[in-house]
C-alpha cells in the first residue's frame, strides 16, 4: 500500500499534541473531507480517521447487521455480522465499530440509535451512556443523559449513544457510574475506540488505539489529538476499521452496527443523499 507523508495541514492540525508523528495512508495531496492517518502520541500508536464536517458530501450514518431495517432489542434481532460483509455492502469511505452490544441471543444493542434522520431502535426509557448526535448541517453534540437531560434524538440526523464520555468542554470527564457503566471490562484497561470533535464543531475525530488503554489515558489521548468532546466506543473484539475498502483493523467477532462514512470520493447512495436534503431543509421522515 503506497504511503505518502503527512500534510503539513493535518500537521498543523495535530500542533498541539506533543510527540504526535503520522503518515497519512494512500491519500492524494489536496486536501479530502475524510482523512485516515496511522500515528503516534505520547508513545500511543493508533488509527485516526479526520472528518471534514463542514462538506456538504460528508454523510454519516449507521450500517446494521443483515441490512437490518431496526437495530437489535430484546424483542427482535437480526443478529450479528461479519465485518468485511458490512464493509462490502456498504461501499464507504470509512466503516468503523459502534456501540456496544449484549452477548445474548438477542445481540441487543445499547442505547438509541439515529440514522438518515430515523430512529433504528428507540425506547423513551433510554438514560444512560453519552450520545454523539448530529444535527443540520453535520453540527455536532455530545450529552450525556443523566447529567444534561435527554438528548433531542428527533433533531439528529445520526446519533449513536455510547460511552463512558471521556472529554466534556475540553477537560477530562471520566464518572461511568453515574451514566450506568458497570462492566469491568469497559472500566478497566481494554482495546479501546473513540470519538470526538474539536472545539469549533467542523471536525470529526474517530480513533481506533492500537494497545490497551485505561479510561484515563484514552481521554487524556483524546485531548492531546484535539478533541474538546470525545466518548469511548466498543472497543475489544469489537475493534474495527476499514477505508476505502480496505480492512485496517479486522473484527475479532461478527458485529451488531457500524458507523459508515461517506465522502465525495465515495459518494453515499441516491436515497441517502436524497434523505440528506430534505433533512437540511427541515423536513424530518416518517416515523
Amino acid at each position: 500500500m503506497p504511503i505518502s507523508k503527512i500534510s503539513r495541514r493535518s500537521f498543523l492540525f495535530l500542533s498541539g499534541a506533543t510527540l504526535a508523528q503520522g503518515l497519512t495512508l494512500t491519500l492524494p495531496s489536496y486536501a479530502q473531507a475524510v482523512q485516515v492517518k496511522k500515528s503516534r502520541i505520547n508513545g500511543i500508536p493508533f488509527y485516526q480517521t479526520i472528518v471534514d464536517l463542514t462538506d456538504p458530501k460528508t454523510l454519516i450514518t449507521i450500517g446494521l447487521a443483515k441490512n437490518a431495517t431496526f437495530a437489535n432489542t430484546i424483542q427482535k434481532t437480526s443478529g450479528d455480522e461479519d465485518f468485511n460483509k458490512l464493509v462490502a455492502r456498504y461501499r464507504a469511505t470509512v466503516v468503523a465499530n459502534g456501540t456496544f452490544f449484549a452477548k445474548n441471543a438477542q445481540k441487543t444493542v445499547m442505547g438509541n440509535m439515529v440514522a438518515a434522520g430515523k430512529f433504528v431502535k428507540y425506547s423513551r426509557w433510554e438514560n444512560f451512556g453519552t450520545t454523539l448526535g448530529l444535527r443540520i448541517g453535520n453540527k455536532p453534540e455530545m450529552v450525556t443523559a443523566r447529567v444534561d437531560g435527554k438528548p433531542e434524538w428527533d433533531q439528529h440526523w445520526f446519533s449513536l449513544t455510547c460511552g463512558p464520555r471521556l472529554l466534556r468542554q475540553g477537560k477530562v470527564w471520566l464518572n461511568p457510574k453515574i451514566e450506568g457503566f458497570k462492566d469491568p471490562n469497559v472500566l478497566g484497561n481494554s482495546a479501546r475506540t473513540a470519538i470526538g470533535f474539536t472545539k469549533d464543531g467542523t471536525k470529526l475525530i474517530l480513533v481506533n488505539f492500537e494497545i490497551n488503554l485505561s479510561l484515563q489515558k484514552e481521554a487524556q489521548a483524546m485531548k492531546a489529538i484535539g478533541c474538546y468532546e470525545a466518548m469511548n466506543l466498543d472497543g475489544g473484539a469489537s475493534r474495527a476499521l476499514a477505508s476505502k475498502g480496505n480492512i485496517l483493523v479486522p473484527a475479532g467477532r461478527p458485529l451488531t452496527n457500524v458507523i459508515v462514512i461517506y465522502d465525495g470520493t465515495n459518494p453515499a447512495p441516491t436515497a441517502l443523499q436524497q434523505a440528506w436534503q430534505k433533512f437540511q431543509k427541515g423536513e424530518r421522515p416518517p416515523s
